[in-house]
């Protein structure tokens, strides 16, 4: 993430760090990286609020002299994750390249990635700096259907917000696939089979925590039996949610963030992925949509009129990816000593708004 901090949004970085610490190390590893740079000093640490739980996100500014002249930037800090890790796939490396083929080719809007830095002993784990781009994000700590400003925009301003995003989720599609090597599946694999692989895997490491998941091995076999033939293929963000776009004061987007599990799995999986996301969020509002977001169908109908690629077997991508996040929210109450309620994993959100919509199509 690259971007101010949300006002009124709850802390949720999986670690906090003591800044003053983190500029010393922070400057001197900066130092050896800005040209003839003196007199660098960092300030003004933050975290992202409401939105940031995978990764370690900090926003800082730097100020430093060169040539005689006074500069400064605002850049934020990535960590890759040791302890608090929500997915299961090590994607670290690949997220950072991933942003700076999309920042060169111009088609996505992200931030512009500087440094990567392998060398655990500076950070305690790797990390990367981008730069830190201003705006403001539709949280989910609290939710943004309830509160903040999307709660609180007019009906026009939600539906320019929702085409914009929608239409910078399908640029992903005009990215070209020789440009991306670095996320080729194994070999003998299709994108797709990885991107099923992936999850399939998921699903199996939850499982050998000790506990019996029939109702998502349940689902699993349905969506295995009904796995569509011939899927498009296509880059996957792999979190595509309003969430984790940025937006300035005219709800114009600004950048695409958070791109810790790419693939070449597809093209739908993210539009499946968008749809089921603000299918949980409607029915965690009571059932209310926000007046000027566009509902299923209008959003499926940009998303493919931008990609010029039929929506085919989409109800299968939404319901993937219902399994995907209702897998994940198992791995989130893991790694938070949590248990739902009569340790029926079936009875989380995610899960009950999968089966409503199996059961409703």
């Amino acid at each position: 993430m690259a971007d101010s901090p949300s006002p009124g949004g709850t802390l949720v970085a999986p670690n906090v760090r003591d800044f003053s610490v983190l500029a010393g190390q922070l400057g001197d590893w900066l130092a050896d990286r800005l040209d003839d740079a003196t007199d660098l000093r960092l300030e003004n640490f933050e975290y992202p609020r409401g939105a940031g739980q995978s990764h370690e996100t900090i926003l800082f500014d730097a100020h430093w002299r060169a040539a005689g002249e006074s500069r400064s930037t605002g850049l934020a800090v990535r960590i890759k994750p040791t302890s608090f890790t929500v997915f299961l796939d090590d994607m670290f490396e690949e997220q950072y390249h991933l942003m700076r083929v999309l920042n060169a080719g111009g088609r996505v809007p992200v931030a512009r990635v500087h440094w990567l830095e392998r060398d655990p002993r500076i950070l305690g784990a790797p990390f990367f700096v981008m730069e830190r781009l201003h705006g403001r994000v539709a949280v989910s700590h609290p939710s943004y259907m309830e509160s903040g400003w999307v709660a609180e925009a007019t009906a026009e301003q939600r539906a320019r917000l929702w085409g914009q995003a929608v239409r910078a989720l399908a640029a992903l599609q005009a990215v070209p696939r020789d440009a991306l090597g670095f996320l080729a599946p194994a070999e003998g694999m299709s994108g797709f089979e990885a991107e099923w692989d992936r999850w399939d895997r998921f699903l199996r490491h939850l499982e050998r925590a000790g506990r019996p998941l029939p109702e998502h091995r349940r689902v699993w076999a349905l969506l295995r039996d009904r796995m569509p033939a011939d899927p498009p293929p296509g880059l996957v963000w792999g979190d595509a949610r309003i969430g984790n776009i940025l937006v300035d004061e005219n709800f114009d987007v600004v950048a695409l963030m958070d791109w810790e599990q790419p693939s070449l799995g597809g093209a739908l999986h993210d539009l499946g992925w968008w749809l089921f996301n603000q299918r949980v969020k409607i029915r965690d509002n009571g059932g209310r949509p926000l007046p000027g977001i566009p509902g299923r169908d209008e959003t499926i109908g940009i998303w493919a009129e931008t990609t010029g690629i039929r929506p085919d077997h989409v109800e299968w991508y939404e319901a993937f990816a219902g399994l995907k996040t209702a897998s994940l929210s198992i791995n989130m109450m893991d790694m938070r000593g949590q248990v739902p309620p009569g340790a029926d994993y079936a009875e989380t959100p995610q899960m009950r708004a999968l089966q409503e919509f199996l059961r409703d199509g």
